[in-house]
Protein backbone atom coordinates (compact mmCIF):
# COMPACT_ATOMS: atom_id res chain seq x y z
CA UNK A 1 0.00 0.00 0.00
CA UNK A 2 1.40 2.99 -0.76
CA UNK A 3 1.71 5.75 2.12
CA UNK A 4 -1.44 8.08 2.27
CA UNK A 5 -0.73 11.90 1.90
CA UNK A 6 -2.30 14.97 3.43
CA UNK A 7 -2.73 17.98 1.31
CA UNK A 8 -3.55 21.71 2.62
CA UNK A 9 -4.98 24.46 0.56
CA UNK A 10 -4.53 27.61 1.90
CA UNK A 11 -7.08 28.98 -0.24
CA UNK A 12 -9.52 27.20 1.12
CA UNK A 13 -12.11 28.54 3.48
CA UNK A 14 -11.11 25.74 5.94
CA UNK A 15 -8.83 26.33 8.00
CA UNK A 16 -5.16 24.38 7.57
CA UNK A 17 -5.41 22.53 10.93
CA UNK A 18 -9.04 21.82 10.53
CA UNK A 19 -7.89 19.86 6.75
CA UNK A 20 -5.41 18.25 8.86
CA UNK A 21 -7.55 16.68 11.29
CA UNK A 22 -10.02 15.70 8.94
CA UNK A 23 -7.89 14.30 6.81
CA UNK A 24 -5.63 12.33 9.37
CA UNK A 25 -9.46 11.20 10.86
CA UNK A 26 -10.29 9.52 7.38
CA UNK A 27 -7.36 8.10 6.78
CA UNK A 28 -7.69 6.57 10.44
CA UNK A 29 -11.29 5.25 9.99
CA UNK A 30 -11.15 3.99 7.13
CA UNK A 31 -7.79 1.84 7.90
CA UNK A 32 -5.39 3.91 5.76
CA UNK A 33 -3.87 4.00 8.94
CA UNK A 34 -3.41 1.04 11.15
CA UNK A 35 -3.27 1.30 14.95
CA UNK A 36 0.63 1.54 15.79
CA UNK A 37 1.70 3.14 13.31
CA UNK A 38 3.59 6.43 13.44
CA UNK A 39 2.88 9.87 12.45
CA UNK A 40 5.28 12.24 11.66
CA UNK A 41 6.19 14.69 14.80
CA UNK A 42 3.75 17.87 14.78
CA UNK A 43 7.95 19.44 13.71
CA UNK A 44 8.04 17.65 10.58
CA UNK A 45 4.59 17.65 9.28
CA UNK A 46 4.98 21.38 10.13
CA UNK A 47 7.82 21.30 7.98
CA UNK A 48 6.43 19.75 5.39
CA UNK A 49 3.01 21.59 5.03
CA UNK A 50 4.80 24.47 5.23
CA UNK A 51 2.78 25.72 8.05
CA UNK A 52 3.37 27.01 12.11
CA UNK A 53 3.63 24.07 14.36
CA UNK A 54 0.82 25.35 16.19
CA UNK A 55 -1.21 24.35 13.25
CA UNK A 56 -0.12 21.00 13.13
CA UNK A 57 -0.62 20.32 17.29
CA UNK A 58 -4.17 21.81 17.23
CA UNK A 59 -4.99 19.24 15.03
CA UNK A 60 -2.99 16.84 16.43
CA UNK A 61 -4.34 17.65 19.89
CA UNK A 62 -8.19 17.15 18.43
CA UNK A 63 -7.45 13.75 16.98
CA UNK A 64 -5.97 12.57 20.59
CA UNK A 65 -9.87 14.14 22.15
CA UNK A 66 -11.08 12.45 19.35
CA UNK A 67 -9.35 9.13 20.49
CA UNK A 68 -7.51 8.52 17.06
CA UNK A 69 -4.36 9.39 18.10
CA UNK A 70 -1.94 8.67 20.94
CA UNK A 71 0.90 11.05 22.15
CA UNK A 72 3.84 9.46 24.00
CA UNK A 73 7.18 11.03 25.39
CA UNK A 74 9.75 9.04 23.68
CA UNK A 75 7.13 6.88 21.44
CA UNK A 76 6.08 9.62 19.36
CA UNK A 77 2.68 10.32 17.83
CA UNK A 78 1.18 6.59 16.88
CA UNK A 79 -2.33 5.26 15.33
CA UNK A 80 -5.10 4.96 18.28
CA UNK A 81 -7.26 1.18 18.67
CA UNK A 82 -10.47 2.35 17.01
CA UNK A 83 -13.23 2.99 19.45
CA UNK A 84 -15.68 0.79 19.40
CA UNK A 85 -18.56 3.04 19.02
CA UNK A 86 -19.78 4.08 15.77
CA UNK A 87 -19.23 7.47 14.42
CA UNK A 88 -21.39 9.36 12.73
CA UNK A 89 -19.74 12.49 10.54
CA UNK A 90 -20.32 16.36 10.93
CA UNK A 91 -23.02 17.52 8.28
CA UNK A 92 -22.06 20.69 8.68
CA UNK A 93 -18.16 20.10 7.90
CA UNK A 94 -19.55 17.50 4.99
CA UNK A 95 -21.22 20.51 3.53
CA UNK A 96 -18.09 23.16 3.99
CA UNK A 97 -16.15 20.70 2.37
CA UNK A 98 -18.80 20.00 -0.44
CA UNK A 99 -19.02 23.96 -0.68
CA UNK A 100 -15.31 24.47 -1.05
CA UNK A 101 -14.49 21.74 -3.73
CA UNK A 102 -17.57 22.57 -6.22
CA UNK A 103 -16.40 25.85 -5.90
CA UNK A 104 -12.99 25.27 -6.98
CA UNK A 105 -14.67 23.14 -9.46
CA UNK A 106 -16.29 25.66 -11.02
CA UNK A 107 -13.39 27.94 -10.63
CA UNK A 108 -11.99 25.35 -12.92
CA UNK A 109 -14.72 25.65 -15.76
CA UNK A 110 -16.68 22.43 -14.75
CA UNK A 111 -20.06 22.15 -14.79
CA UNK A 112 -22.38 20.03 -12.45
CA UNK A 113 -22.47 16.58 -14.50
CA UNK A 114 -18.49 16.89 -14.50
CA UNK A 115 -18.36 17.49 -10.59
CA UNK A 116 -20.66 14.35 -10.27
CA UNK A 117 -18.50 12.39 -12.16
CA UNK A 118 -15.61 12.90 -10.42
CA UNK A 119 -17.16 12.71 -6.85
CA UNK A 120 -18.05 9.27 -8.51
CA UNK A 121 -14.95 8.68 -9.63
CA UNK A 122 -13.63 9.14 -6.61
CA UNK A 123 -15.47 7.09 -4.45
CA UNK A 124 -15.50 4.17 -6.87
CA UNK A 125 -11.26 4.44 -6.56
CA UNK A 126 -11.37 4.38 -2.54
CA UNK A 127 -11.54 0.76 -3.28
CA UNK A 128 -8.93 0.70 -5.59
CA UNK A 129 -5.63 0.85 -4.28
CA UNK A 130 -4.05 4.62 -5.01
CA UNK A 131 -1.23 5.06 -7.05
CA UNK A 132 2.17 5.61 -5.72
CA UNK A 133 3.30 8.89 -4.80
CA UNK A 134 6.07 10.14 -3.50
CA UNK A 135 5.06 13.77 -3.77
CA UNK A 136 6.00 15.66 -0.40
CA UNK A 137 6.67 18.81 0.90
CA UNK A 138 5.60 22.28 -0.25
CA UNK A 139 7.03 21.85 -3.85
CA UNK A 140 3.45 21.52 -5.02
CA UNK A 141 2.67 22.32 -8.81
CA UNK A 142 -0.30 24.49 -6.74
CA UNK A 143 1.56 27.25 -4.57
CA UNK A 144 -1.25 27.46 -2.75
CA UNK A 145 -1.50 23.26 -1.75
CA UNK A 146 1.61 21.74 0.14
CA UNK A 147 1.64 17.85 1.38
CA UNK A 148 2.73 15.38 3.18
CA UNK A 149 2.97 11.80 2.76
CA UNK A 150 2.15 9.87 6.07
CA UNK A 151 3.34 8.06 7.95
CA UNK A 152 6.60 9.97 7.41
CA UNK A 153 8.35 8.32 10.13
CA UNK A 154 8.85 4.71 11.64
CA UNK A 155 6.37 2.12 11.62
CA UNK A 156 3.68 0.19 13.77
CA UNK A 157 4.34 0.13 17.18
CA UNK A 158 5.63 -3.53 19.09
Amino acid sequence: MSDPAVRVDTTSQVPPYEQIRAQLAALIRTGRLVEGERLPTVRQLAVDLGLAPGTVARAYRELEAAQLIRTRRGAGTRVAPLPDAPHGHDVHQLSTLARDFTSAARALGAGTEDILTAVRRALDSESEPAPASRHSGSGSANPTEASATIPAVGSRAR
